[in-house]
């Protein structure tokens, strides 16, 4: 099984796609809670080289409050982490994580529903770009 959904955007710029990502996000009731500049960061801790790379931290507040209901550890899932990466031809590639995949160890059937509704909800903005 596959842990992310994936799509290769051309013709916009990495800021577009954060952008346009973002904005289909909270279409679906997610918002950024984290964004992690890996380029900045790998630059600064080990001086290295690396393409444009974010990590989005995205988060629906009402389905979180539910899995956080129904399973009292899975904060250390959360948030639903999105990544937009600068490719070689001009290319960002957006993907997300596959909630149902990542929270198969977990057996928890009420978890198990909510991770399904948050995959259909993710797979749609991943498609819709």
């Amino acid at each position: 099984m596959k842990y992310y959904f994936k799509k290769t955007l051309t013709g916009v710029s990495f800021d577009e796609a954060i952008e346009k990502v973002t904005e289909e996000l909270k279409k679906e009731g997610f918002g950024i809670l984290t964004e992690i500049d890996v380029q900045a960061t790998l630059k600064k801790k080990l001086d290295v080289d690396f393409r444009k790379y974010r990590i989005l931290g995205a988060c629906n507040p009402p389905f979180a409050y539910k899995a956080l209901q129904a399973e009292e550890y899975i904060g250390t899932m959360l948030p639903c982490n999105v990544i937009v990466q600068e490719r070689p031809g001009n290319e960002i590639d957006i993907a997300a994580v596959d909630p149902v995949a990542s929270m198969q160890a977990v057996e928890n059937s009420e978890l198990g529903e909510i991770a399904g509704q948050i995959r259909a909800k993710l797979e749609k903005i991943i498609g819709s770009l």
